[in-house]
């Protein structure tokens, strides 16, 4: 990858970052005032998103 690129591409990344710190630091305060915490949806959320990332790696090999 040319230099000019990996700049574009941290240049993308530093974009998307501040675009959504504002959504994600609410979304934050919003869960620690919650009643309810949600550990069995984040875990399994973990489980899928790891078999994914599995799956994509062995279907490569």
């Amino acid at each position: 990858m040319a230099l000019w690129e990996q700049l574009l591409a941290g240049a993308i990344a530093l974009f998307v970052i501040f675009m959504f710190f504002p959504g994600i630091k609410a979304t934050m305060e919003k869960s620690k005032n919650a009643e309810e915490k949600h550990w069995g949806t984040l875990i399994m959320l973990t489980i899928v998103l790891v078999g994914f990332i599995m799956l994509m790696i062995y279907s490569v090999q």
